[in-house]
């Protein structure tokens, strides 16, 4: 098992930025991917960004595309997604996940709890 802990959320002014982070309890070697999702009041869990474990590479959302960076530290455990430019419209809970991979082929998906932030004036 893994847990994820995300932190950095808060109150931002639209055009300001943030950090928001997510830290694993352990390093998983069989790790395939990070992802950052959101989710607003009433909706459904948008994917926003992600990094890919091999060549890490990654892929973003076309809302953020331009505006956002999503970026890891492997020697703590941690994947960052740097938010610029915010807009209202990027309000939401911010949840992390891991995906692990196994030796038959199948998936594992760790989630955080995730973390609000909020943009207005």
């Amino acid at each position: 098992q893994v847990q994820l802990v995300e932190s950095g959320g808060g109150l931002v002014q639209p055009g300001g930025s943030l950090r928001i982070s997510c830290t694993a309890s352990r390093s998983h070697p069989n790790t395939y991917a990070t992802r950052w999702y959101r989710q607003q009041p009433g909706k459904g869990r948008d994917l926003v960004a992600e990094i890919r474990n091999a060549g890490s590479t990654t892929t973003y959302a076309d809302s953020v595309k331009g505006r956002f960076t999503i970026s890891r530290d492997n020697g703590a455990n941690t994947v960052y997604l740097q938010m610029n430019d915010l807009k209202p419209e990027d309000t939401a809970v911010y949840i992390c996940n891991l995906i692990t991979q196994m030796r038959s082929g199948s998936y594992n998906y760790f989630w955080g709890q995730g973390t609000q932030v909020t943009v207005s004036s």
